[in-house]
């Protein structure tokens, strides 16, 4: 059975320590506990952990019966599903969601990037990082729920943001047990084939490895070529599914997200 949890002890927190997206529920358990509405917590009696967080529904544990996930989705209807491939497994025939692959890649740190860090923004104003960002992510939050999201947790010491040359951005969505998982990882439409992106990236590599922290970010298809060009190496891959809001859309919905 799927319980609401509203008392963080019934968590499993080592459970979360245990994967990518066991440590994102763990993130958000961190920044917002379990006192908000839009950051919901459940857990089934086979350990099956899930957070439903601004329309997106993560699942840690294949604990859940199949039918009764499919009805929880039916009621809650979040736009992306993710997490436990066991539990993912068992939606890809649920109608109105089509699923898209993505590859998790570990960063690689390239010693002979050099770049001037003047033009590294450690502490970006957030309205010029939603800027980047709205030019690459169409299914992009609404920028009211982005900015009282991402500033919460940044508050928090959750998450960082970076921009380089004011014009690509990437962001560290969790930093937990020195595992970081690298996000929102966009560029200008202007700036792009400036070579902005793979000169960055392969930058915050180098300089989270120099912290001893591993770090990872995953990617749809249209992007994976471009990580294993810059040196990055495919570490696993899964499926996430995307709700099919307009049938003319759902060819390209989420193409463009191609870094979470």
């Amino acid at each position: 059975m799927i319980r609401y949890v509203d008392d963080r002890s019934i968590i499993n927190i080592p459970k979360l320590c245990k994967s990518c997206c066991g440590r994102r529920i763990l993130s958000y358990l961190n920044a917002y506990g379990t006192d908000y509405d839009f950051c919901r917590f459940y857990v089934s009696d086979e350990n099956g952990i899930m957070l439903l967080i601004n329309s997106t529904l993560l699942i840690e544990g294949s604990g859940f019966d199949s039918s009764e996930l499919k009805a929880f989705i039916q009621m809650n209807l979040p736009f992306r599903i993710e997490g436990d491939q066991t539990a993912i497994e068992s939606l890809y025939n649920m109608e109105g969601y089509h699923k898209l692959h993505r590859t998790c890649f570990k960063l690689c740190a390239d010693e002979n990037t050099v770049i001037d860090e003047n033009d590294i923004n450690y502490e970006p104003i957030l309205d010029d990082v939603y800027g980047i960002l709205s030019e690459g992510f169409p299914n992009l939050l609404d920028y009211s729920v982005w900015l009282a999201d991402t500033s919460h947790r940044i508050r928090h010491g959750i998450s960082r943001v970076f921009t380089y040359k004011n014009s690509t951005t990437a962001s560290i969505v969790y930093d937990i047990d020195d595992c970081v998982l690298v996000g929102q990882v966009a560029t200008k439409i202007s700036s792009r084939g400036s070579g902005y992106a793979r000169a960055f990236l392969k930058w915050l590599a180098t300089y989270l490895e120099k912290q001893n922290k591993t770090a990872f970010l995953n990617a749809l298809d249209t992007r994976e070529s471009f990580y294993r060009e810059i040196g990055f190496k495919a570490y696993n891959s899964e499926y996430v599914l995307e709700r099919i809001d307009n049938k003319n859309e759902s060819a390209v919905k989420g193409m463009l997200n191609a870094n979470d």
